[in-house]
């Protein structure tokens, strides 16, 4: 079931998170660093411009280290529910994650991990402070069997965000001129990926409009009629990488928005991609996950559906799916999250670590939108005078 590259499940054991001395060297309690500089010994970070592990004091790069045998495996679904449960009902307790580490915000509610030592103070998610002390071993957890890379630099992602902000007509002013100060987190964010083939039957109408002309003189008109056909069916469709984000207490709406992914660029999980950054943990298990993958795949089906029924409208009276072959993977996705406050009210804004693709919360001039609607009521109101002219 899981890949060689996975990491496995482990149990909370409280730990001690280290401090950090000159050059960045960390004393953590006896433990070594977790990716150590061959220059220097201070920890390594990943670079988003090279693509490698590099030390922030001496410049020293490596290489990330993936064995012949990573490869990012499509994991059976029901296997994992009946493996999670199976150490539900014996309280099997596993082996501890290695030097994967996790920090619940109390602020908002977020658990997130990080390799090595604590990177930030503050949470990632709402700006809250972080309480140090607090911090423990992952919980027994699905292994994250891929990762995408972050693909766009700090840089870039702040210049997308100045353009988003110069693009909110409806934003007020001053917030228009003076854009979004903050700092941006590099965060990863947790997903489900699902594979499934599905059969369905249905059955419905099909709607054909004709037109004919009733009344006379002045009440001589053509109305619109629908001539209904019986239609039914069965069809394959298989569904590949339907993307679920694993968060709760972030807006989906959002993150769907930040969709597509390249998801063809993920490598299999490698920890050393992740140093320099926090992860969060899903909140989302994996069976509710599905829930909402099927829900996403039954939307899909509805419209295949409504396509293969034809005519001018339709009316659907079943469809009744099967799903075999569920596959799923847990994947981590990048993202740069900034937390600011416009007026003594807090926003979030999100960008798309792999495509620079910007969504977010933003402030909105009334005053702007009040002018718009009348205006706007203004040109419909001169059309009708016109036309009546």
């Amino acid at each position: 079931m899981d890949s060689p590259s996975s990491p496995p499940l482990s149990d909370s054991v409280p730990n001690v998170v280290g401090t950090t001395d000159v050059a960045g060297q960390t004393t953590d309690e006896g433990r070594g660093r977790i990716f150590p500089c061959d220059g220097c010994g201070a920890d390594l970070h990943f670079h988003i411009g090279q693509q490698k592990l590099q030390c922030p004091y001496c410049g020293h790069t490596k290489a990330i280290e993936l064995g012949d045998d990573a490869v990012i495996r499509e994991q059976d679904f029901h296997a994992m529910l009946a493996h999670l449960q199976k150490l539900h009902d014996e309280k099997i307790e596993d082996q501890e994650a290695g030097d994967q580490n996790e920090v619940r915000c109390e602020s908002c509610g977020a658990n997130v991990v990080f390799v090595g030592t604590l990177t930030s103070s503050f949470c990632p998610y709402c700006g809250s402070p972080i309480q140090r002390e607090r911090v423990h071993k992952c919980n027994r957890r699905v292994p994250v069997d891929a990762v995408l890379p972050f693909l766009v630099e700090e840089k870039v992602a702040r210049g997308n965000l100045s353009d988003w902000v110069q693009s909110r007509w409806f934003a007020p002013n001053d917030f228009r001129k003076h854009g979004v100060d903050g700092h941006f987190h590099g965060v990863y964010l947790p997903y489900w990926t699902f594979d499934t083939l599905t059969f369905t039957q249905y059955s419905g109408m099909k709607g054909v409009y004709y037109y004919v002309t009733v009344g006379s003189g002045k009440n001589r008109r053509t109305e619109r009629r629908t001539r209904w056909y019986p239609a039914s069916g069965s069809f394959q469709r298989f569904f590949d990488d339907v993307l679920v984000p694993a968060t709760e207490n972030l807006s989906n709406d959002m993150l769907h928005a930040l969709e597509p992914w390249p998801l063809a660029k993920c490598l299999p999980f490698n920890q050393q991609v992740l140093a320099g950054h926090f992860a969060r943990t899903y909140d989302v298990e994996l069976a509710p996950g599905f829930v909402k993958g099927r829900a996403l795949i039954d939307a899909a089906i509805l419209r295949e559906v409504r396509q293969r029924i034809g005519g001018d409208t339709q009316r659907v009276h079943s469809v009744n799916s099967r799903y075999d072959g569920i596959t799923y993977k847990h994947a981590l996705l990048p993202v740069w999250l900034l937390a600011y406050r416009y007026r003594d009210k807090s926003y979030q804004v999100f960008v798309n670590a792999a495509t620079g693709e910007v969504q977010g919360e933003r402030p909105y001039s009334w005053i702007k939108i009040t002018l718009a609607v009348v205006t706007g009521l203004a040109a419909v109101a001169a059309v009708v005078f016109f036309m009546n002219q």
